[in-house]
């Protein structure tokens, strides 16, 4: 760690100016519209800004997944891409950093994370099995119910309290593990799910004693744990800053750390490794990677490309090498949180602790006149892109979905509106115009009016349902 106090770094009291650990060499122009223009292109979308055009967006906030920056030592790593259809080098490579900094034995590529989620569920998940987790989120829930399972969320309380100062809100609550097991029998549990961190809570992160306990525990029960390591890097970080014991040792150690205490994670590259495209599964059963390394060929592509081209695998191999830098991470999560700190000084409810990725709104605070049916988060990131041209999305009612058995809707607690933040993207000067955009629509929040579904299709709603 640098002794300069960056954002990030709470050891120095004294604030002093800092700059990204990074100059920019190509830049991607922007468009600018009025607000006559974004009111027409928010009533095309049907208010959901999953379904904007991306050429109408000012300052893209939907999403940290494949909209990163990459390097010119990742840019490299793709011209010599070897595109051989068996036995690419490149794979070969990912291997290698995968065994390297997340210590499993086996790698099984994917196109991205939900592909992998895909065959983790197929040959794990029996219909009638219940896979608990700290909090669903959206695609990973899915992937469970069609294999015919159960999800069961044993996050700690204080993680659907968005006012929660607890430091580790994606800490599992082993107590609610253990009433599961004493109510199902541990036979009918394939593997406890543990995010790091967690997207639905907020970006909240997991401790490393809690990931100790879950270990042990699921051990004296035969049941496995599956890490969704997406964003552990940034979970890494909170470790290092929040937990006794971690302040000296590095990301790059934590990390490896994590892993141990788990049997198998998947993994979207889009995220904390700094990729356009590109996941993997990776696995310490040999049992479990031979059906997978089976299932691949199915449904992503031969085992050694999993469905992306040797160049991406290259940039992924890659950018795990540049997302363990201590300066990348202090940098990326220092951005999310000079945001947080600014809406926080202006009296505008927010999650806290300020996550990894993304600071998120408490949509039920900014327009608590709104009911959860009237949609709130979706109305809100409508509102902050009719204001300002920005765009963010909706972890609400409307992400939660409906009850697979009942049809009713879930009714989260948390109503939020995430404004995620793409690695290596944007300034400072783009997080100013952010703040003043929110602070604008605070200052008039009384008049927004919330919205009714139109149209909803039959899995993952939030990407496509539209609104009047």
């Amino acid at each position: 760690m640098t002794d300069r106090n960056q954002p990030g770094n709470p050891s120095v009291s004294t604030k002093r100016s800092w700059a990204e650990p990074y100059k920019i060499k190509m830049v991607e122009l922007l468009k600018v519209t009025t607000r006559e223009d974004r009111e027409k292109a928010l009533k095309e979308a049907g208010y959901n800004t999953f379904l904007l055009k991306s050429e109408d967006v000012y300052i893209d906030l939907l999403t940290d997944s494949g909209t990163n920056a990459m390097s010119d030592y990742q840019w490299a790593g793709m011209m010599v891409g070897d595109e051989a259809y068996a036995g690419s080098k490149n794979f070969y490579n990912l291997e290698a950093n995968v065994q390297k900094y997340y210590g499993y034995k086996y790698l099984v590529p994917t196109h991205q994370g939900r592909g992998a989620e895909h065959i983790l569920s197929q040959i794990m998940v029996k219909p009638g099995d219940t896979v608990p987790g700290n909090m669903y989120f959206t695609t990973t829930r899915l992937h469970q119910e069609l294999a015919g399972g159960t999800f069961v969320d044993v996050i700690v309380d204080e993680a659907h309290d968005p006012n929660s100062l607890l430091p580790f809100k994606g800490n599992v609550d082993l107590g609610k593990v253990e009433a599961l097991i004493s109510k199902v029998g541990p036979k009918k549990i394939p593997y406890l799910s543990v995010a790091a961190t967690v997207n639905m809570a907020g970006g909240q992160p997991i401790s490393m004693q809690n990931l100790k306990d879950v270990h042990n525990l699921c051990k004296r029960h035969g049941i496995k744990v599956v890490l969704d390591a997406t964003r552990a890097i940034e979970n890494a970080w909170f470790i290092k800053q929040r937990e006794a014991g971690y302040a000296h040792k590095s990301v790059e150690a934590i990390l490896k750390e994590m892993c141990s205490y788990t049997d198998a994670c998947t993994m979207s590259g889009k995220k904390d490794l700094l990729v356009n495209i590109g996941g993997f599964l990776a696995l310490n059963d040999w049992d479990l990677f031979e059906e997978a390394r089976n299932r691949v060929v199915i449904y992503e592509g031969l085992h050694t490309y999993g469905g992306l081209a040797g160049r991406d695998l290259e940039a992924m191999s890659r950018g795990i090498e540049e997302a363990v830098q201590e300066s990348h991470i202090q940098s990326r999560i220092g951005q999310v949180e000079y945001v947080g700190e600014k809406l926080i000084k202006l009296g505008i409810p927010v999650v806290r602790p300020i996550g990894g990725h993304a600071v998120f709104l408490d949509a039920k605070k900014f327009l608590p006149h709104l009911q959860q049916l009237d949609f709130p988060a979706q109305t809100l990131a409508a509102q902050l892109y009719l204001e300002s041209g920005i765009r963010a999305m909706e972890r609400g009612i409307v992400s939660a979905g409906r009850n697979k058995d009942t049809g009713d809707h879930y009714y989260p607690k948390l109503e939020l509106v995430r404004l995620t933040f793409p690695r290596r993207v944007y300034t400072q000067a783009h997080c100013d115009v952010l703040v003043e955009s929110i602070e604008a629509l605070w200052s008039r929040r009384e008049k927004i009016k919330g919205l009714k579904m139109v149209y909803e299709p039959k899995y993952l709603r939030f990407f496509q349902a539209r609104f009047e």
